[in-house]
């Protein structure tokens, strides 16, 4: 399908779905109702050329492997493009996974398409669409994301975000890269080198990597983190198997099968900030 193509898509049914309650955890669940009426339209809106920032969203997260993952796009007569009810629920339940509730300057989601000045992540393949927070598309995003706010007394008790300690990465997370578990490739394989080169190639004759070259993979690795929430870091649902809860999509395979896996376990609590032990290899 020409990414020319993709333009607003036909008018949804008025819908008879109301938003979530509250979950047992106090947080009110995303609307699915705002999420297909005023989010996903974004996905397929024109961008005026093709290429890096130009293309609509649809036009590589239908087709690639990344974490937004979007359902294949159903064309009208008319030529115009969209997605029938159950296709916006599969990508809703994709697009959730993206987000911090409450917390829209925290959501990889409204976070990887916005330039770096203005709060964004340091990289998209897909370019930047939006310059600042003031967008009318990012604030689309941004109020939906918010909509879905933890309650009041959780929020009094929230806290920052714990750091992600470096010397645990340095002396344990490290090791994960080097260790190869049957049928699978060794991370150092495909992550020695590029923007994603948070296991650098080491030097002949050396077999673990000194201080400041565990800093380098350490700056790399933590633009796949959200410190605080597995679920939410790349770096662990990328290689996480999608019955798992992990991405659709992993160049080099599936490392966990499961989240009770006790390295993905060692990892999750990490990016939690508690404490934990190395596993022995």
């Amino acid at each position: 399908m020409s990414a020319r193509r993709l333009v607003f898509p036909i008018a949804f049914a008025a819908s008879t779905l109301s938003i979530a309650p509250v979950s047992s955890s106090g947080q009110q669940a995303l609307s699915f109702e705002e999420y297909r009426a005023r989010v996903e339209p974004i996905f397929i809106a024109p961008r005026g050329g093709h290429g890096p920032g130009r293309s609509p969203c649809a036009t590589c997260h239908v087709h690639s492997g990344t974490p937004l993952k979007l359902q294949p796009l159903q064309e009208g007569e008319d030529g115009r493009v969209f997605w029938s009810e159950e296709q916006s629920r599969m990508n809703f339940e994709v697009v959730s996974r993206l987000v911090v509730p409450g917390q829209p300057e925290r959501s990889r989601l409204l976070q990887k398409a916005l330039a770096v000045r203005a709060g964004g992540a340091p990289f998209h393949v897909g370019g930047k669409f939006f310059e600042s927070q003031a967008d009318p598309e990012w604030r689309i995003m941004a109020d939906w994301v918010r909509a879905a706010d933890i309650s009041p007394d959780l929020r009094a008790a929230e806290t920052t975000p714990p750091p992600l300690d470096f010397e645990f990465f340095q002396t344990c997370v490290q090791q994960i890269f080097l260790n190869k578990r049957e049928g699978r490739m060794e991370c150092v394989h495909c992550h020695g080198g590029g923007t994603r080169g948070f296991a650098r190639t080491l030097p002949e004759g050396r077999a673990f990597w000194g201080l400041e070259e565990s800093r380098r993979n350490f700056e790399v690795l933590r633009r796949y983190v959200e410190p605080g929430y597995p679920l939410s870091s790349r770096f662990l649902t990328h290689p996480l198997a999608p019955e798992a809860g992990g991405d659709a999509f992993h160049s080099g395979g599936r490392r966990w099968f499961s989240q009770d896996d006790p390295e993905w376990q060692m990892l999750a609590a990490w990016v939690r900030g508690e404490d934990t032990r190395c596993l022995s290899y």
